[in-house]
């Protein structure tokens, strides 16, 4: 079983899926992953860490991060998001430090948190508090593996990663080329140039892609209305959302999401 918590202060998202490209994001949320078959790419920040069948990494809230899968075969890793209400006891720590080097190695990792972490994934959604302790048993035993250091340290202050952070941070509002370059400090041609070269699509297309990864991660793990995700992915409206997203994927929002079912079950 799947287990989703959505849209609450207890918020933890367990899912065991195929690896697959995952464009630079954020959010606010710890996540861990577990490879379970293959090998994961997990970058973070502007470093690029390889992940073998074991290993399992660490992202903190507000680490900008993404994924890629370069291994052939089959590539399957458990995800585990969660909100830092649901770790109180470490919320603080995680909120200003993260792991120098985000990854704990398959031979460092005690046994018992493989078994807890199959335990989160087969706990019920009523039981949540079960998956609260769960989760804290987790990082209770890999925390002191990671050097923790200044989250700031973990970044960048280049305009590339300033760009990601703040589309990261701001997809779901509605705002201009201009507002975002005024934010920035940087003209709004400086900005649209970078866009061109760096990211190879102009603004409204990188936003859009932001605002399509968000609203594929809802439909792949969670059962929200098609319409409650559009909007809260930042489009106008779900005829806009459908088109930008039949544009992209080449089906429909609905029948990406029956796709994702079928091969979760497989």
């Amino acid at each position: 079983m799947q287990l989703k918590y959505v849209d609450t202060k207890e918020e933890i998202i367990a899912i065991n899926r195929k690896s697959k490209h995952i464009e630079p994001h954020l959010h606010n949320a710890l996540e861990i992953v577990c490879v379970t078959s293959g090998a994961l790419e997990l970058g973070v920040g502007q470093e690029l860490y390889h992940m073998e069948k074991g290993d399992i990494g660490f992202v903190f809230p507000d680490v900008i991060h993404h994924y890629q899968a370069l291994t052939p075969g089959v590539n399957k890793a458990t995800y585990l998001i969660a909100s830092p209400f649901t770790i109180a006891k470490f919320a603080d720590i995680m909120q200003s430090m993260a792991p120098e080097y985000p990854i704990i190695k398959a031979e460092k990792v005690e046994p018992e948190v493989y078994r807890v972490i199959n335990a989160i994934l087969e706990t019920e959604q009523s039981d949540i508090t079960v998956a609260q302790a769960y989760l804290q048993i987790v990082v209770a035993r890999c925390i002191g593996k990671l050097n923790l250091v200044e989250k700031s340290s973990v970044g960048s202050n280049d305009l590339i990663y300033q760009t990601v952070s703040y589309i990261s941070a701001n997809f779901k509002k509605k705002f201009s080329l201009e507002e975002m370059a005024k934010d920035l400090g940087v003209s709004k041609y400086v900005l649209s140039r970078l866009f061109s070269k760096t990211f190879h699509r102009n603004f409204n297309q990188y936003l859009n892609d932001a605002r399509l990864n968000y609203a594929c991660h809802r439909l792949e793990n969670t059962s929200d209305s098609i319409t409650n995700i559009c909007l809260d992915s930042g489009f106008e409206s779900q005829r806009t959302f459908n088109r930008v997203f039949k544009e992209r994927y080449k089906i429909s929002p609905s029948d990406y999401r029956s796709t994702c079912v079928k091969e979760m079950l497989s």
